[in-house]
């Protein structure tokens, strides 16, 4: 008995955290200049941020089987791609033309 309730705690544990990268992937794509991606050699803003909201709507909706799903953990794997290669690339672009960071990166 336990062990069941051990086993969906874990289950909402891992949906949280999906939420949650899945979220933190689409709203960072949509408040970065589109012009970036195409710097960056990217597909376009308007291409990520549809692939990570299909992404998102793909593990939170129990009709395409959850997280565990095969569109489950292509979604995963999709924010992920997002996260650790678009992401830096485009912020970079925006960095480096004093993009919305606020930061000066220049001598003086």
């Amino acid at each position: 008995m336990v062990l069941v309730h051990l086993d969906s705690l874990v289950t909402a544990a891992l949906q949280l955290a999906a939420l949650l990268l899945q979220g933190v992937a689409f709203v960072n794509c949509l408040i970065q200049p589109a012009d970036a991606f195409k710097v960056a050699d990217k597909w376009s803003k308007p291409g990520w941020a549809i692939l990570t909201l299909v992404a998102l709507l793909l593990v939170q909706a129990p009709l395409f089987g959850g997280l565990l799903s095969l569109f489950g953990i292509g979604g995963i794997i999709a924010s992920l791609v997002y996260l650790l290669d678009v992401r830096p690339a485009v912020r970079e672009i925006s960095r480096g033309r004093g993009g919305s960071s606020g930061r000066n990166t220049g001598r003086w």
